[in-house]
């Protein structure tokens, strides 16, 4: 696909670093491979210097990724970049991404460095760590909040020092689509060497904005997307790549481009981090919730069975979801509770069907959800009251 946008997914890096969803070396094997099945560009396997276990683990999902191109993670600092290369040296497709502030809060607080000696510490780590790899990103960490005019001036020197990815992160997610796409276009319009490398973006959701920034982000020209499977990561989490991708599939007129990647491999994804880390998909969550393709309200059924495309953009197939499901429960009308008796064998009258209904309703107000085993209550009490007329099914 010509121009088409590069996932870039760091779940078993950032999103590894939230609390509680921490995977041991096997894990994150595992899901390296479900990854490469997804098809995802790059997979950014951990931070080499941060533990033996990342050193590994960047080691054995290098050895083993042979489609995917493997990245590890390094501060702009020697030692750092040299355990990331020893880590990567038997990957097929290696990466550095060396990262440092450029935001004034940071190069105060954290650094205590001015910008000159910022830019210095950025220049050198990239040069040092293109010695030792071909292919070497830099991030700009809290670029939303750093100064543009300074911001400019740090990515054309490490451009001119090797890096052939710049990324531009919202890593407290402060940035709004307007302005984070404002940014971006900012940035390619006055970086006078941008054409020599790829712009990157990497939005936190800390105000529920990732993906909408993300998406911003891509309108504006950036082509690589650093994400998470379930939008996993520090705080609030990363941008989701299952609603990324979709979007830019679901909505690929509007936005002029897509990925590679394969959506049906989206929800298995999904499972298999939820199996691992034993964190559990909020239920009303885009793509891979429980309740994406889930219906219960009564007008919302009756369209479905007529047709789904009245309530669903995409198939619950088109992402590895097996099947959108008619949810039962007091909201529900007629149409899908006789739809569900008769995918459970039984043809009622109308009067059945009315009276069935009825105590369905009845019995919804007392629980969340009404389940097959109820269902089959309901007709043999049904079917038990002579007073019901049995003629005519429906």
């Amino acid at each position: 696909m010509d121009d088409k946008v590069i996932i870039f997914d760091t779940t078993l890096r950032d999103g590894e670093q939230a609390p509680g969803f921490s995977m041991n070396i096997e894990e994150k094997l595992r899901m390296a491979r479900q990854l490469e099945s997804l098809n995802v560009d790059i997979i950014e396997a951990g931070f080499p210097i941060a533990s033996e276990g990342d050193f590994e683990a960047v080691r054995r999902v290098g050895s083993e990724v042979k489609n995917a191109m493997v990245a590890g993670l390094a501060r702009a600092v020697r030692k750092d970049i040299e355990r990331c290369a020893q880590a990567l040296e038997t990957a097929v497709r290696p990466r550095i991404h060396t990262f440092l502030a450029t935001s004034d809060i940071h190069l105060q607080y954290k650094f205590n460095k001015t910008r000159a000696e910022a830019l210095e510490m950025a220049v050198r780590g990239v040069e040092y760590a293109r010695s030792l790899c071909g292919n070497v990103e830099f991030s700009a960490e809290d670029a939303g909040r750093t100064d543009v005019d300074y911001l400019v001036q740090v990515l054309e020197a490490v451009i001119d020092a090797g890096a052939s990815v710049v990324n531009i992160p919202d890593t407290v997610g402060y940035c709004t689509p307007e302005d984070f796409g404002i940014l971006i276009r900012t940035l390619k319009q006055r970086v006078r060497n941008i054409d020599r490398a790829t712009i990157s973006i990497h939005c936190h959701d800390d105000l529920g904005l990732a993906v909408a920034n993300s998406l911003a982000g891509i309108q504006n020209g950036a082509r690589q997307v650093e994400c998470t499977i379930n939008g996993i990561g520090e705080r609030a989490g990363n941008a989701a790549l299952e609603e990324i991708v979709m979007a830019l599939n679901v909505r690929q007129q509007f936005f002029g481009t897509g990925t590679t990647v394969n959506p049906k491999e989206l929800y298995p994804s999904s499972r298999l981090l939820t199996e691992l880390t034993s964190m559990p998909v909020q239920a009303n969550k885009a793509i891979v919730g429980a309740n994406a393709f889930a219906h219960e309200a009564g007008i919302h059924q009756d369209g479905m069975l007529k047709n789904a495309s009245t309530y669903e953009i995409m198939t619950p197939d088109s992402v590895g979801v097996p099947e959108n499901r008619i949810v039962l429960g007091k909201h529900s009308g007629r149409h899908a509770l006789a739809a569900r008796l008769r995918t459970l064998g039984y043809r009622l009258s109308h009067d059945q069907l009315e009276t069935s209904y009825e105590l369905m309703t009845t019995l919804a107000d007392q629980k969340k959800r009404i389940e097959d085993s109820d269902l089959r209550e309901i007709v043999q009490a049904v079917k038990n009251k002579p007073s019901v007329a049995a003629a005519g099914p429906v």
